[in-house]
């Protein structure tokens, strides 16, 4: 099964206010498992960066300039993810800026049930816990040492481990592994039939048992 991490950076919280997404980072798994395939790009959104955005991204209005628009991208971008399931943290944020920048560029929406919201999973598996990235992150212990700024790629690649551990784990990966890989310790073998054997006692052994067998108080056993 072919899934795809997205995440994206914008220059603010909402399309309706005319802001535009100026970076998009997604990454291939198939089967639970990070293929190494990625899409990454940078967007010029055609319009000022406000240092609210820069602070969180580092991503600047003259950095951007030279990057393409998003009509000029959006065709690659599409063909990345395919008609795959897209796995996104805070889902609606997302869709809602991808949406709005196909509508743009006179593309189809993606439709709402194309995502999988890991922000969701977290609150259902986790309720009343902090469900940020940076939390799930830190309740799994996943290194946040390289996220001195928030990043599209990665916070995908960090989202993937987040993933990851709300199916279950590194342990169920592991798990089905091994599962796969590994024959069973046990596979049953051809019945083998001995020869039967008769063990033959003498008449004086004989007489020992039946002797023993009185001693036995409220014995079950009829000696005959």
């Amino acid at each position: 099964m072919r899934e795809i991490i997205l995440d994206t950076e914008t220059t603010g919280l909402s399309p309706d206010q005319g802001h535009r997404i100026t970076e998009i980072g997604c990454i291939e798994l198939i089967n639970k498992k990070a293929t190494g395939k990625t899409y990454h790009q940078y967007i010029n959104p055609q319009r000022d960066v406000p240092a609210k955005a820069t602070e969180i991204t580092g991503l600047t209005t003259e950095f951007l300039k030279p990057f393409p628009v998003f009509n000029q991208i959006v065709d690659a971008f599409l063909d990345f993810i395919g008609d795959d399931q897209l796995v996104i943290h805070n889902a609606s944020f997302d869709m809602t800026f991808l949406n709005a920048e196909l509508g743009w560029a006179s593309k189809p929406f993606l439709p709402k049930t194309r995502a999988l919201d890991t922000l969701l999973m977290a609150r259902k598996k986790f309720p009343g816990s902090p469900a940020s990235l940076d939390a799930l992150c830190k309740r799994f212990e996943i290194d946040l040492s390289k996220r001195d700024k928030h990043g599209a790629l990665l916070d995908a690649e960090l989202l993937y481990y987040v993933y990851i551990e709300l199916l279950g784990g590194r342990q169920r990966s592991l798990g089905f592994e091994i599962e796969q890989l590994i024959e069973p310790i046990y596979t049953p073998q051809t019945q083998v039939n001995f020869a039967k054997r008769t063990f033959c006692i003498s008449v004086e052994e004989d007489q020992l048992h039946k002797d023993f067998i009185t001693t036995i108080a409220g014995s079950r056993w009829s000696i005959k």
